[in-house]
């Protein structure tokens, strides 16, 4: 998941024509890194050793190696932090507080402790934002910043909003995979209230925005960034779509969220002609 992150921070400095800026993308690497492990430490069950998912069996075995990259990657935030513009690390600090009260669950009703992710629809909307906000606002920032780049706030709005159907796109079916385990756990997620089918429908519905988005981004039409990311799109709503059958948790780490690093190879390929 942190090689994704960094990989969508250069998709964004490769589509607005700037240098990437390799703070911004050790940011996005060692923050990702430390909120998916906290979130996995926090939540750890009675008997790890006997969980349904083999990357919980796997991260509890190796409790102490995980703990210590958390820390380090906790900690490793904190330089990286003020080498950032006064602008971005406004956008951190948000971010930071989105993410820790995603986790930790802050509020109670009766004997009942729950989070954000408890709210209804939040869930979703939580983790796209807070993705879209870290690989394209940061990048966007402090390009601007160091005058490496020139975006006007029209293509900056679509990007950010391209993106943001596309991540929304990919959260969907990891809602659909834990279908059931939301249930009990109350969680109002895209699934649980629209039912299965209508989920798989919504995502194909989110791509077809975010390629209509993709031909308005800076009025560049059938560019070559315009076809390697429709590809892309294409193929991640045909993986969606086999989600159905495909129920291997690996599918989801490996193949659904490895387009988010495919993109930018495809970019890279698209423009090497």
């Amino acid at each position: 998941m942190s090689l994704c992150t960094v990989a969508q921070g250069l998709v964004t400095f490769y589509l607005i024509n700037a240098k990437p800026v390799f703070p911004v993308l050790g940011l996005l690497f060692t923050s990702t890194l430390g909120i998916y492990n906290f979130s996995i430490l926090i939540s750890k069950p009675k008997q790890p050793d006997k969980s349904p998912y083999r990357r919980v069996r796997w991260f509890f075995s190796h409790y102490r190696l995980m703990v210590t990259f958390t820390i380090v990657s906790m900690l490793s935030l904190v330089p990286l932090f003020f080498l950032m513009s006064m602008e971005a690390r406004i956008v951190l600090i948000f971010l930071s507080i989105l993410s820790f009260c995603y986790s930790i669950p802050l509020f109670a009703v009766g004997d009942q402790k729950f989070g954000l992710r408890n709210i209804p629809g939040l869930k979703q909307f939580l983790i796209t934002l807070v993705w879209t906000m870290s690989t394209v606002l940061l990048p966007i920032i402090e390009a601007q910043h160091y005058h490496l780049a020139n975006i006007s706030m029209r293509d900056m709005t679509i990007l950010v909003a391209k993106r943001f159907l596309f991540i929304a796109a990919l959260t969907v079916p990891f809602d659909i995979r834990d279908l059931f385990q939301d249930k009990q756990y109350g969680l109002k997620t895209v699934p649980v209230v629209w039912g299965e089918k209508n989920a798989y429908l919504f995502c194909q519905f989110l791509l077809g925005g975010y390629i209509v988005l993709l031909f308005l981004f800076r009025g560049n039409g059938f560019s070559r960034d315009f076809f390697a990311l429709t590809i892309t799109a294409v193929l991640t709503g045909w993986l969606i779509f086999k989600s159905k059958w495909e129920k291997d948790e690996y599918y989801y780490f490996f193949y659904l969220d490895g387009v988010l690093i495919l993109q930018y190879i495809f970019l890279l390929v698209f423009n090497s002609f």
